[in-house]
């Protein structure tokens, strides 16, 4: 990972370096914002990064700098209004409370962020006064290194097992 083009570059514009290098004074911003596309694709690179932070500079999630910008799922249009929802359960409840004018409504899934036009993307996620952030803390610190081991370790199994464990719990699946 550390090999990487664009994590050599994100390491060098946050300042702080790396491991036994890194400097918490050397931050130069008081947020990083993990910003990915609210599919699969997008948690598996949110995880990547995650994994980067609590691995090599844990200090950022413990003083709190870390967050994850919460990008929309739907938009849900209906006569001149719209709503952004960001699950598909959201989306469930929105839709009955539009009772029999739902199936009227446009429903657009956004599978990534390039799928926004600026307007939308600074409306929904970028915008300090509109968007939601999750801040990012590390509340059992052996519970996440397990947790982090057994999703981007080398072992199989335990990842094989999590997945067996938790498939019944997906609601949406990219393929």
């Amino acid at each position: 990972m550390l090999s990487n083009e664009e994590i050599k570059s994100m390491i060098s514009a946050f300042g702080t370096g790396i491991g036994d290098n890194f400097d918490i004074k050397n931050l130069r911003y008081g947020h990083i914002i993990i910003m990915t596309d609210a599919d699969v694709d997008g948690a598996h690179i949110r995880t990547l990064l995650l994994t980067l932070f609590f691995r090599y500079m844990p200090q950022l999630i413990e003083q709190g700098h870390i967050y994850i910008a919460q990008p929309p799922l739907y938009r849900i249009s209906h006569k001149n209004t719209h709503k952004y929802v960001y699950s598909d359960a959201e989306k469930d409840e929105y839709l009955k409370t539009l009772g029999t004018v739902a199936e009227k409504a446009d429903l657009q899934r956004y599978k990534g962020l390039g799928e926004m036009n600026p307007e939308q993307l600074w409306e929904t996620t970028m915008n300090p006064e509109t968007r939601t952030l999750l801040q990012v803390n590390i509340d059992d610190a052996a519970a996440a290194d397990r947790t982090f081991d057994m999703l981007m370790g080398s072992a199989v199994p335990p990842r094989t097992r999590f997945i067996t464990t938790h498939a019944h719990a997906v609601r949406n699946l990219d393929i």
